[in-house]
């Protein structure tokens, strides 16, 4: 999969929680926003896990331990046990005990998540540039993280310091809406130094073969918001993947997705794990069918005819724009056939 471009969405005979064994699930814009659950996701949850799913939470948020993460879904209903979270803090860990000494001296730039993880993997975190680090890790640590730990991080990296950075996700969505993520922070101290972190977090390698290791999963399928983390990964990863409209990625940036973006599946929210996936079909000329939709292009634009349920127009539609773009991005116009899906 990782080695060819998708041209349309799949269908799925069955539902997507009896197609595989395990789901790799983001948290942040899939299961919660901020301290909530996002609609239908603890229902839809609940039915997969007795379906007999394996539910594994992935998360590119370094600031909360796995036990945290696990307390924090227990109580919005979705019983979780600290094995079953994987964070971008344990994939960097990983990543740096496999290069540094035990023992060794690592500043800490971020939550108690990612000083838990570098702990677990015999590194010694500290809290200044003068206590001798020979690395930087920077995840990311909330919105009361004072901008002096940049300041510190610049100081040792200047001095010699490795830097690794748990991911660069560059922004984060809340109850509220989307805030400055990891990968933000990061930028300051790229700015300041002019050094490239070594980045442990979705969509890289690292993080990919930590929730392997940690999940044993035979028939993986990554569930996620995000383009450029979630459906990047899985990817990379060679494994299918499921992309919920319940976070930061609209339907316009879907359809102008470039291949490695590109998803198995698509659906509003977890609901979708719980269904078949209708099948897309070629029409012809360039139109494709989904449900009661047909999309096709017309010159530089998009254009959507039909009825029914929108996400089978949205899938419609990304299957011409993918077909159309092929190995690149699609440029088509799609407002107009966007705007009538009312997404």
């Amino acid at each position: 999969m990782s080695q060819q471009y998708r041209s349309r969405p799949l269908g799925s005979g069955v539902a997507l929680s009896e197609a595989y064994d395990t789901a790799l699930l983001d948290l942040d814009g899939v299961v919660y926003a901020g301290g909530h659950a996002i609609v239908h996701a603890v229902e839809s949850l609940g039915r997969a896990r007795e379906g007999g799913m394996h539910l594994a939470y992935v998360t590119n948020n370094a600031l909360r331990t796995p036990d945290a993460v696990a307390g924090h879904l227990t109580e919005l209903g979705v019983p979780a046990d600290p094995s079953d979270v994987i964070t971008s803090a344990q994939a960097v860990a990983r990543l740096m005990a496999d290069q540094l000494p035990a023992g060794a001296r690592v500043l800490v730039v971020g939550g108690e998540g990612l000083r838990v993880a570098l702990r677990e993997r015999g590194l010694v975190p500290v809290e200044s540039a003068d206590d001798d680090p020979v690395a930087v890790a920077q995840g990311f640590g909330g919105p009361d993280l004072p901008w002096g730990r940049f300041a510190e991080a610049a100081y040792a990296i200047s001095r010699g310091a490795v830097w690794f950075a748990s991911n660069t996700d560059l922004t984060i969505p809340g109850a509220r809406g989307i805030a400055p993520g990891n990968g933000a922070a990061v930028e300051v101290v790229r700015i300041a130094t002019g050094a490239e972190p070594q980045v442990a977090g979705k969509p890289l390698p690292p993080m990919h073969r930590e929730t392997v290791l940690r999940t044993g999963a035979k028939r993986p399928l990554v569930v996620g918001d995000r383009l450029d983390t979630d459906i990047e990964g899985a990817f990379n990863g060679g494994v299918d993947s499921l992309l919920v409209l319940t976070g930061v990625t609209d339907a316009a940036q879907l359809i102008a997705a470039e291949p490695k973006y590109r998803p198995t599946y698509v659906d509003r929210d977890l609901r979708g794990l719980l269904t078949g996936q209708p099948e897309v079909r070629e029409e012809g000329g360039g139109a494709f069918r989904c449900g009661g939709w047909t999309a096709s292009v017309r010159g530089d634009a998009l254009v959507l005819d039909g009825g029914g349920d929108a996400i089978d127009g949205l899938r419609a539609l990304c299957a011409a724009a993918w077909t159309h773009a092929g190995e690149g991005s699609c440029r088509l116009d799609a407002g107009k056939a966007v705007a009538a899906l009312d997404l």
